[in-house]
């Protein structure tokens, strides 16, 4: 759903850079306490959060090459915001995503650089804001068990793909280029995102399930959710005392990380020759309703790796593949320096004292 430069006019494409600027400053404070904060209850903390968070976005760059058909003529691909809130929280979610968009915009030439605020503002917050309050209320009424997490991630990342084709819709509404009634452009872009929502709603569910199968604990969005362990004392059962936590000495992620890492270079690097060529939910939508009418050529199309390729490479396999190794080693790098940086500047903020008082 990356929307390109012309969709929009500036002046909306302005105030939308503003609302995703004001959206990744707010995403900025608000990540130092879910990377950086103190452990919870079974030692889940910020330092199990920070090193997977650039992990994340590359795992989200990596399954946004792999598009998937839907219908006819019509593909879909991984928007990843419901994802990223769930296993890294929603303040480090929507940073994830925004990494990924611009890298994907400024490299690969996906995305118009005018439309940046647009794609952040649809794709990362829409979906997180989305996903991750519909996802904590069906965590609290399910029951409290693995399998509840994933449905309820299952759910959330079905509605949030549709929700973000609503913002985009409303977004048109105000600023779109051509002349093309919201109502057909609503229907259209619902519609067809809908079935896109089922697949990114697979994806996430799975990715989740596997993340819980092998370490419930670094996932942000199951924590807290474990039911006490029973105890039968009298002919009757009892809450077991919880035991202490070990936060000093927490498990090491790196197993997790290098699984995740070595996953994400074979769906960038080799995966993804075998994906759908079809157009996205929104090319096919501009290009049977006229949105593209006045689309502009990407400032960046003569980037070495534009269009996901590697510039005098002529194997378009061994470019794709070069291109898609490239972009995950970068997000990887630059989403991890981020979230270095955020988590060490919560730790370098100096306590509050609270005054004492005076008798």
């Amino acid at each position: 759903m990356h929307v390109p430069d012309g969709f929009i006019d500036l002046p909306v494409s302005a105030a939308a850079v503003s609302a995703a600027a004001g959206a990744v400053a707010v995403s900025l404070r608000g990540a130092r306490k879910e990377l950086g904060g103190t452990s919870h209850a079974g030692g889940y903390g910020g330092d199990r959060t920070a090193p997977l968070a650039g992990l994340v976005a590359a795992f989200i760059f990596a399954v946004q090459m792999l598009n998937f058909p839907v219908a006819a003529g019509t593909s879909g691909h991984l928007l990843g915001g419901a994802l990223a809130a769930i296993l890294v929280g929603p303040y480090t979610g929507v940073l994830c995503v925004s990494v990924v968009l611009l890298l994907q915009g400024v490299l690969f030439a996906d995305g118009g650089l005018t439309a940046l605020g647009v794609n952040i503002t649809v794709m990362g917050v829409v979906t997180v804001v989305v996903a991750y309050a519909l996802f904590r209320g069906l965590v609290k009424v399910l029951p409290k068990r693995r399998s509840s997490v994933t449905a309820a991630s299952f759910v959330a990342a079905l509605v949030s793909v549709p929700a973000a084709a609503t913002a985009f819709t409303f977004i048109y509404a105000i600023g779109g280029t051509t002349d093309v009634p919201i109502r057909t452009v609503l229907t259209a872009m619902v519609g067809v995102h809908v079935l896109i929502g089922i697949g990114e709603a697979v994806i996430t569910a799975a990715t989740v399930g596997a993340v819980m199968a092998v370490r419930p604990d670094l996932v942000y969005g199951a924590r807290g959710l474990s039911a006490p362990l029973k105890l039968r004392v009298g002919g009757e059962l009892v809450d077991a005392e919880p035991s202490s936590p070990t936060p000093s000495s927490p498990a090491s992620t790196r197993p997790v990380w290098i699984a995740g890492l070595v996953t994400s270079l074979l769906l960038a690097g080799f995966v993804s020759f075998y994906a759908s060529a079809s157009p996205d939910g929104l090319e096919k939508v501009a290009a049977d309703k006229g949105i593209d009418e006045k689309v502009e050529d990407h400032a960046a199309a003569d980037s070495p790796l534009a269009d996901y390729g590697v510039k005098d490479v002529e194997n378009v396999r061994v470019a794709g593949g070069l291109a898609g190794v490239i972009g995950v080693g970068a997000t990887v790098a630059v989403g991890s320096g981020v979230f270095w940086a955020v988590k060490r500047r919560r730790h370098d903020e100096p306590a509050t004292v609270a005054p004492k008082e005076t008798v």
